[in-house]
């Protein structure tokens, strides 16, 4: 893990701890790397129950209750089902605030709607959900994946500071 992966993760742990908040994360192309990287530093458990690791689109629809009609009109890299996997993760995981990723890490496999490097977020809570898609280009598949991993953390911690 990156040093900036695990400061940004005791970063999250700690304002998680003075919030009293629980996180969660539904993941696909980072493959269960954002739950490495929460539960890394001691004391994670205080914060993190379990996290979401649904590669296929069968899985995202089974375990974080992703409709077959939005998979099928937007495809699994697109805000409509990131904002499916967040909420879904924050229902079967009981947190406060959940964030999830789909995206086109590759090598290959994008197009030209959607590029290499492409990847869909969404944090949910509460209070409601938000997406955003970044473009990271065509690192390769281990940079896409840390960029990612990354940037997710630092929007669970940004809404953690939030709510």
């Amino acid at each position: 893990m990156s040093l900036a992966a695990g400061l940004l993760a005791a970063d999250l742990l700690a304002a998680a701890r003075r919030a009293g908040k629980r996180v969660t994360c539904a993941e696909s192309c980072t493959g269960g790397m954002v739950a490495a990287a929460i539960t890394d530093p001691p004391g994670a458990s205080d914060i993190f129950d379990c996290g979401f690791v649904t590669y296929s689109n069968q899985t995202k629809q089974d375990l974080l209750g992703v409709r077959a009609a939005t998979l099928e009109a937007h495809g699994a890299v697109s805000e409509p089902v990131a904002r499916e996997m967040a909420q879904g993760a924050l229902r079967r995981a009981g947190a406060d605030a959940a964030v999830s990723i789909s995206g086109i890490a590759g090598p290959g496999g994008g197009s030209a709607e959607k590029p290499e490097g492409r990847v869909c977020f969404a944090i949910a809570t509460g209070a409601g959900t938000t997406c955003e898609t970044v473009d990271f280009g065509a690192l390769g598949r281990d940079r896409v994946r840390a960029a990612a991993r990354d940037h997710a953390l630092g929007l669970l911690l940004r809404d953690l500071l939030r709510i």
